[in-house]
């Protein structure tokens, strides 16, 4: 009875000799007023029943967001493309700025930190080009958004960050959603990780004034690194180490990122 109903109010008009014989039982007749109210009734509830919900209208604007902001710009690879559209940016801001998750630009996490627009991570993933079997680093955890990004391109992740409150909160974020293959850590992005070096690619989402020594030095020959450089207004530069060990830079283009951190800062 309800799929006629519904088909019925989707008509200009309502022919009211077309209803069921459902409504046609023994005892009082039904008169005409009473079953338009009725079905008047009911379209309330039909109109709910196909609203789209929070999660759908989310990945809806995920979708926009890829073809708008990313792929709009010239971010080509499949790969990052896929990811993008599938990983759930909102699970990764306050609750307080979680309708603008999409939009075009960073939004705070608190503690001073940010999350990059959306372009910027896809772009910076994009150049660091990670594999399936690759170990990456990652300095600047925060919100744990570009970590599951990459989690779902490398086959190990290893990030540090340095707010205390921002490394549990990514850790766990990225542990209820099931990044499993991510290790977090509170740390100073300066030591590097010792302990699981070499790395195939090493990625900074925060800006050092030039790139650390420390973790040239531990980026395997043939790896790249990818990180914003500067003081003000940065560059994202794009490095590559070769098999003897000798490296090379590229700009990409100007950004501003908040300032790499050092412990004692």
């Amino acid at each position: 009875m309800a799929d006629n109903i519904i088909a019925m109010l989707g008509s200009s008009r309502l022919n009211l000799s077309s209803l069921p014989t459902v409504f046609l039982v023994s005892g009082p007749a039904w008169s005409t007023q009473a079953l338009v109210s009725l079905l008047f009734a009911l379209m309330p509830a039909v109109a709910v029943a196909q609203a789209p919900t929070p999660a759908a209208q989310y990945q809806n604007r995920r979708l926009i967001m890829v073809e708008d902001q990313i792929k709009a710009r010239g971010v080509k690879n499949p790969d990052v493309l896929a990811v993008m559209r599938n990983v759930p940016r909102e699970c990764f801001v306050p609750e307080s700025v979680r309708p603008q998750a999409y939009d075009d630009h960073p939004l705070p996490i608190g503690f001073g930190q940010t999350i990059s627009q959306p372009f910027i991570v896809a772009l910076m993933t994009e150049a660091l080009g990670p594999k399936k079997n690759d170990r990456v680093l990652e300095i600047g955890t925060g919100s744990g958004y570009q970590a599951a990004i990459l989690s779902r391109l490398a086959g190990e992740l290893y990030s540090i960050e340095i707010v205390p409150e921002l490394a549990r909160s990514a850790a766990e974020t990225l542990r209820s959603l099931g990044f499993r293959n991510v290790t977090v850590r509170e740390g100073d992005g300066y030591r590097g990780w010792p302990d699981k070096a070499p790395f195939d690619r090493i990625i900074l989402t925060a800006a050092p004034p030039e790139i650390p020594q420390v973790l040239l030095d531990e980026l395997r020959p043939g790896g790249r690194l990818v990180a914003p450089v500067g003081v003000g207004v940065q560059k994202i530069v794009v490095v590559q180490k070769s098999a003897d060990g000798k490296t090379t830079s590229r700009s990409l283009l100007p950004v501003r990122f908040v300032p790499m951190k050092k412990e004692t800062e």
